[in-house]
């Protein structure tokens, strides 16, 4: 998967230029390829959705905003169940929701987000028109239509409160079509039609990918549409589709052993991965992220995301999850819970994951309970937690709120660290749930920690640090402080995307 190279054709060229509207920045190179040469053969057409891709994940904004990724970990910090190390570097100020005022970060997901769209818009609008087989056009375009409905996904999460609240509420401007230097900015679509724009763009990928034997997990073939298409439902309410379409990605992806629960998330060969990106010493930006994740291995350099010492009680004994936590005893993490699910290679990379077999099952159960078919979301959910050897639920006596708050449970368990956790809280309307962990007198409680040297020793466990808003107020849903904020540049640079 040698995708780097396809980069540094479309690094400061007219693809890759543009951000939402933002005119100045430049759009020449002396490594420019001319548009016309581009797009008259469908392997060239290839190579920018490649080098899209690889910009997408390879792009370096800071070392706290690797990529993509610079989302998946935003959404991680300001949930639940990661307690950030205040004295350890990146996303502090996510988890303490002042990442308003994070301006690189607020810039960095903006101009992923924007920059993958129109290289997509190029691709879409190009591609008939260019020389090569009608089965590489459907696959280029196909994985171009997914592409841009995952950045609008995004982009619709994270910009807006749920669309089960107001479907009409203004989200994010909308671009379908390729943009020049003299494109102007548009105003905010509303929730509606940029899921439309969603459910559309996967209904055109399904059937242009039907048929396309993908080479590599990074690619998006008709599994991976699907999966983004058990999301999109999920998120309005399409609860009948949502698990219908979690059923077709999954289907042929198994759980992975138990024994391999232990081996890092780092690693696109996992039989559980349905989408991912690969990641080698000479391509390894993405890979970053481990610095955050990682808090085991000698390598990792911040060990920042540590777990909510809460968290662990969400376990029963049985579960293979259990074993990956341990209280820390080195200098400067004293007293930290430690959750080793994310590991790097020894090489210092890991494969980033994208999605998985089991977020699909969990989506199945959920849209099964919130139909009302509660025998059938137990069912879904006790197959996840069968391959996990964790306590069965029973669901005797449960009502449909016992079994939806499970699963949502379960999805916070199983799912910890892969970016989920705001995107959930947004959709369901909650409310962040963090608690001080302390005895019954009120006390931070004692841990036994084992200091580098061998020895015991007795230690307050650390924990959250931030359990209100900036403003002192308490967790609330549907707080402001949860979404993303557009950027100034962009609203300078915009004056419609204020409507």
């Amino acid at each position: 998967m040698n995708i780097r190279i396809i980069t540094s054709i479309l690094i400061g060229t007219l693809l890759l230029s543009f951000t939402g509207c933002k005119k100045e920045l430049t759009t020449s190179s002396s490594r420019d390829v001319p548009e016309s040469a581009i797009y008259t053969d469908v392997a060239n057409i290839e190579a920018v959705l490649n080098g899209t891709w690889a910009y997408m994940h390879e792009q370096f904004f800071t070392y706290a905003n690797p990529g993509y990724t610079t989302i998946l970990r935003t959404s991680d910090a300001m949930g639940n169940d990661i307690a950030v190390n205040p004295n350890k570097y990146g996303y502090a100020d996510a988890y303490a929701f002042n990442g308003a005022n994070n301006q690189s970060r607020l810039e960095a997901v903006w101009t992923i987000l924007y920059k993958v769209i129109d290289n997509c818009n190029n691709i879409i609008a190009k591609t008939d028109a260019a020389s090569g087989s009608a089965d590489k056009k459907a696959q280029v375009k196909g994985q171009a239509y997914a592409l841009r409905a995952n950045s609008y996904l995004n982009l619709a999460t994270y910009y807006q409160f749920t669309y089960l609240k107001d479907p009409q509420a203004k989200a994010v401007p909308i671009y379908t079509e390729p943009t020049v230097a003299s494109t102007n900015g548009k105003a905010k679509s509303s929730l509606e039609d940029v899921y439309k724009l969603i459910t559309a763009d996967l209904t055109q990928a399904e059937t242009l990918l039907a048929k396309y034997s993908r080479t590599a997990k990074y690619k998006i073939n008709i599994d991976v549409v699907h999966g983004l298409q058990a999301r999109t439902y999920l998120n309005m309410g399409k609860w009948d589709l949502a698990a219908q379409k979690a059923g077709e990605a999954r289907a042929n992806y198994t759980f992975m052993a138990p024994a391999d629960y232990y081996l890092g998330f780092n690693d696109l060969k996992n039989n559980e991965w349905i989408w991912g990106q690969g990641q080698t010493p000479n391509q390894s930006n993405a890979s970053y992220t481990f610095q955050y994740l990682d808090v085991s291995s000698e390598a990792s350099g911040y060990y920042s995301f540590m777990a909510d010492p809460n968290f662990k009680s969400l376990f029963d004994d049985n579960d293979i999850r259990t074993q990956l936590f341990a209280w820390d005893g080195w200098p400067g993490r004293e007293g930290f819970l430690r959750y080793a699910k994310f590991k790097m290679r020894q090489d210092q990379t890991g494969d980033i994951v994208l999605m998985r077999s089991a977020e699909m099952v969990l989506i199945q159960a959920e849209g099964f309970a919130r139909n009302s078919d509660l025998s059938k979301a137990v069912q879904y959910l006790n197959e996840l937690r069968t391959a996990r050897r964790a306590d069965q639920f029973v669901l005797a006596g449960k009502t449909a709120d016992d079994v939806i708050n499970a699963i949502l449970i379960e999805r916070r368990k199983e799912l910890w660290g892969e970016g989920f956790s705001l995107s959930d809280i947004l959709r369901t309307q909650a409310s962040v749930q963090r608690s001080a962990y302390v005895d019954d007198k009120g006390q931070p409680k004692l841990v036994t920690i084992v200091t580098p040297d061998g020895k015991t020793k007795t230690v307050q466990a650390e924990q959250h640090t931030t359990l209100r808003f900036p403003d002192k107020t308490a967790f609330k849903p549907n707080s402001p402080y949860y979404l993303f904020n557009i950027p100034q540049l962009e609203l300078n640079a915009n004056p419609l995307i204020t409507n």
